[in-house]
């Protein structure tokens, strides 16, 4: 199973993005979205799990919320915008995986037993970061993380 991850589009949402995330079997948005034709872009490649960002502030939002924990064949995940909102124990709880946005700062990182992503961001520029979107790899209970950074 391939789950796409993107983050921090802010309203735009690159030709280049959409491409690298064709063929996945999930999407999962991290937050600052920007507008509901984002979301509805990316329905369109595949299935769609999305949480709210500091910047998604408009009524159209309301439904959506500010954390989810979702499960993959063996493998689950949890998902919020800001990771230094995060106030659980992940591996206390049985996450394998922490995805996140907010930073624009991709993250690659094992902390006690628990994957922390951070696919950086997709949308504007921020500083000298890069632009990326990632694909997480499930495999029964094995995870593969890849990052794709963007030439634009």
């Amino acid at each position: 199973m391939r789950i796409g991850l993107i983050a921090d589009t802010h309203n735009l949402l690159r030709p280049e993005a959409l491409a690298a995330l064709l063929g996945v079997d999930h999407l999962i948005h991290a937050g600052d979205i920007g507008g509901p034709h984002i979301l509805a872009e990316l329905q369109r490649i595949a299935p769609l799990s999305v949480v709210r960002g500091n910047n998604d502030q408009d009524s159209w939002t309301d439904a959506i919320p500010e954390r989810l924990t979702l499960r993959f064949d063996d493998i689950t995940l949890h998902v919020l915008h800001d990771l230094k909102q995060l106030d659980i124990d992940p591996a206390a709880q049985g996450i394998d995986v922490v995805i996140t946005g907010h930073s624009h700062k991709p993250l690659h990182e094992l902390r006690d037993g628990v994957l922390y992503l951070n696919p950086g961001s997709a949308g504007p520029r921020r500083f000298k970061l890069p632009i990326g979107v990632g694909i997480l790899h499930i495999k029964d209970d094995a995870v593969q993380f890849e990052l794709i950074t963007l030439e634009v």
